[in-house]
């Protein structure tokens, strides 16, 4: 990666800083599509899962890969990290009766299979309070986990292929699909609901949902490429976008940056988008020869997100692009 981390840290995201983001680092060894990967909330750890049945362990400060490891027997799909660095829950591609594992990194040891789905795993979200995480099915389930247990703690029937999301203190959690989000409280989910929001008149499938850092916005995007930033404690739309829609059971997968202030998309064509929550408006696109929309995470508390697709890739500002920063160049 190139230098300038504290500059990276310092520096305001604004729409010239982010117009000027380009690729900065690169691994192309992958033999297959990245399908999920996740940021550890308090180290420099990625993990990402890929179509080559591997999962990759990267430092981000290093840019190095740590470790790969290869499920050929079960596949992989989803993964997430636990609150341990080295620890992740990913779901499987191929059999459904244990499609949930808990997977040590550092030893390459299963610590505990999740058996209850009857079908792909589509969505997953840990919860960052505790031990608990959810997971959605195109069984039409919504499974609620104690990493401790093999056998869920919780089940909530949906009408099609949910989205799920916990809050970033635990809290609350999301279910989104057929064209709603509902809300409710972690402590006691089996009452239902406690708020059912619109998502614009969007009846599309539900491809993502997820909160803002603060809480206060939420994520929903849609197979049919639209993309809404909804007021997580009214419901209301704040603004849309839309890009191409995706096809094959791809899916299309956005971003808050740290401060909720932007959104980063994938596209049904492959392409990276940037808008501004604020004004509703296109700040940046970058085209690709890529087909299926890219995976797409904002790193922690940095001004630096990562796609995978084909291979990864870590974006970053270039900072002789930006004005102050060419002004006082020595």
């Amino acid at each position: 990666m190139p230098d300038g981390g504290e500059d990276r840290v310092s520096m305001e995201m604004t729409d010239e800083v982010l117009r000027s983001m380009e690729v900065g680092m690169a691994f192309r060894d992958y033999n297959g599509r990245i399908s999920s990967m996740d940021f550890h909330r308090a180290s420099n750890y990625l993990v990402t899962a890929s179509d080559d049945e591997s999962i990759r362990l990267y430092d981000v400060a290093n840019a190095t890969c740590l470790k790969t490891i290869n499920s050929k027997k079960y596949g992989v799909d989803l993964v997430c990290f636990t609150s341990h660095p080295t620890t992740v829950i990913y779901s499987s591609k191929n059999g459904w009766d244990e499609s949930l594992r808990l997977l040590s990194l550092h030893d390459n040891k299963y610590l505990r299979y999740f058996k209850g789905h009857h079908d792909r795993v589509v969505s997953l979200s840990l919860c960052p309070r505790n031990d608990c995480f959810i997971s959605g099915s195109f069984d039409r389930t919504v499974l609620l986990w104690d990493q401790r247990a093999e056998k869920c703690q919780g089940l909530l029937r949906v009408q099609g292929r949910p989205a799920v999301a916990y809050d970033d203190q635990g809290m609350v959690f999301a279910i989104a699909f057929g064209g709603y989000v509902r809300m409710f409280d972690a402590r006691k989910f089996e009452k239902g609901p406690f708020d059912i929001f619109s998502a614009g008149g969007d009846f599309s499938e539900a491809n993502v949902v997820k909160f803002s850092n603060d809480g206060r916005l939420m994520l929903l995007t849609t197979t049919e490429g639209h993309i809404h930033v909804l007021d997580s404690f009214r419901g209301t739309t704040i603004t849309s976008y839309s890009v191409k829609p995706v096809v094959n059971n791809a899916t299309l997968e956005a971003s808050f940056s740290p401060d909720g202030m932007f959104v980063v998309s994938g596209s049904g064509d492959g392409s990276v988008y940037a808008w501004s929550v604020r004004t509703g408006k296109e700040v940046s696109s970058w085209l690709s020869t890529e087909t299926e929309p890219p995976v797409i995470k904002w790193a922690p508390g940095n001004l630096m997100f990562v796609t995978g697709s084909s291979e990864l890739s870590f974006w970053i500002p270039d900072l002789s692009k930006i004005g102050a920063y060419v002004v006082g160049a020595k």
